[in-house]
């Protein structure tokens, strides 16, 4: 079997307050860091997030989950999906290191819950929690 063409994932997000997007990324959803890297020329931190994809919509499909999600089109040119295991949980802790709601769960037609929130610099994520397996 040949070698897979791309062996990772890695989304950079860079920010004018580094330690606020710690506190909502680290604490708000308890993701211990892999890696932190501090210098005098900046800082860097390395979250494992478990498995990655990535998803490419046209507009269309971004309206419809947009829709689904938050009841019209609102995400921007990046947006991030987080699978959680616990999405009431998720939602109070990073409202508590500063997440903006969005849109509360709503239930998709495909059975998982989903909620939308901003980072504390504006980017949505959208936080689900799949269906429970029969």
């Amino acid at each position: 079997m040949p070698p897979a063409p791309v062996l990772q994932l890695r989304v950079a997000l860079t920010g004018a307050d580094h330690d606020r997007l710690m506190q909502f990324y680290c604490v708000g959803l308890g993701i211990e860091p892999e890696a932190i890297w501090t210098s005098d020329q900046g800082k860097a931190v390395l979250l494992p997030l478990g498995r990655g994809t990535l998803e490419l919509f046209d507009e269309q499909q971004a309206e419809t989950v947009d829709g689904l999600e938050v009841g019209r089109r609102v995400s921007g040119h990046v947006r991030l999906a987080l699978q959680v295991p616990d999405l009431d949980a998720a939602l109070a802790r990073l409202a508590a290191h500063g997440a903006t709601l969005v849109a509360g769960p709503v239930v998709t037609p495909w059975g998982d819950r989903n909620a939308r929130v901003q980072d504390p610099d504006g980017l949505q994520v959208t936080l689900f929690e799949e269906k429970a397996k029969d």
